[in-house]
């Protein structure tokens, strides 16, 4: 990987200089293809990373062969924050992705520097680890509030109304719910019966009633799954 500047920006003292500005400004952008690996678990976590362009999986692969998929990122979150050395996670881009990679050292740096940095940088943890803690109790529930609830958080993160053009597969979908592609597929054709959804082709989805949808995510807790 071409390794992106680590030169801080001038700004001294507290400011409002935000952590995204800071990546804007001190990260190289990189493309990756499609199904492309941006980093391994267990390697060191040198790097972070802001989506541009495309969709983000990050991943463990399980010793039965399958994958348990932890999130997905779009366009505008940050990835690649770990509490350790390491990655726990491998990550990889779903399409063709254009991605701003900064060293997680320039980071830290111009967050001992700077307040409005730090605060935001810690929060961006805080929000990784209430993920993680929320993805392990979405996969005690039914399939059909996985499946309801996940719909919900992708048409608010995609802010674009009621149709949804979701950019990972039904797979991928299965590995980050706990279910088979066969149960999702199901899933998908019981709400679009009961009129919760409509499905014009395989990748996009009308929300046709989110009360619907709503009350069956209201049965789980409506846990907050995404990670932003």
């Amino acid at each position: 990987m071409m390794k992106p500047s680590g030169t801080p920006p001038t700004r001294p003292g507290v400011s409002t200089y935000s952590l995204a500005s800071a990546i804007e400004e001190m990260g190289a952008a990189m493309p990756f293809p499609r199904d492309a690996e941006i980093y391994r678990e267990n390697s060191p976590a040198t790097y972070l990373y802001k989506v541009i362009s495309g969709t983000v999986r990050t991943f463990k692969a399980l010793s039965n062969g399958r994958r348990q998929i932890r999130a997905f990122y779009l366009p505008g979150d940050i990835f690649g924050v770990e509490t350790g050395p390491e990655h726990a996670f491998s990550a990889e881009a779903i399409t063709e992705a254009k991605l701003l990679v900064i060293e997680r050292k320039a980071v830290v740096a111009l967050a001992a520097r700077d307040n409005d940095v730090a605060r935001q940088f810690w929060s961006l943890t805080s929000r990784e680890l209430r993920h993680a803690r929320n993805h392990v109790l979405l996969l005690i529930q039914s399939a059909q509030e996985r499946v309801a609830g996940f719909l919900l958080e992708m048409a608010d993160r995609v802010s674009a109304g009621d149709e949804i053009e979701l950019p990972m597969p039904r797979q991928d979908i299965a590995d980050y719910l706990g279910l088979t592609i066969e149960t999702v597929s199901r899933m998908l054709t019981h709400l679009e019966k009961g009129a919760a959804i409509a499905l014009p082709t395989s990748r996009r989805v009308v929300l046709r009633s989110r009360s619907a949808l709503n009350r069956i995510n209201a049965e789980s807790g409506a846990l907050q799954i995404c990670p932003r």
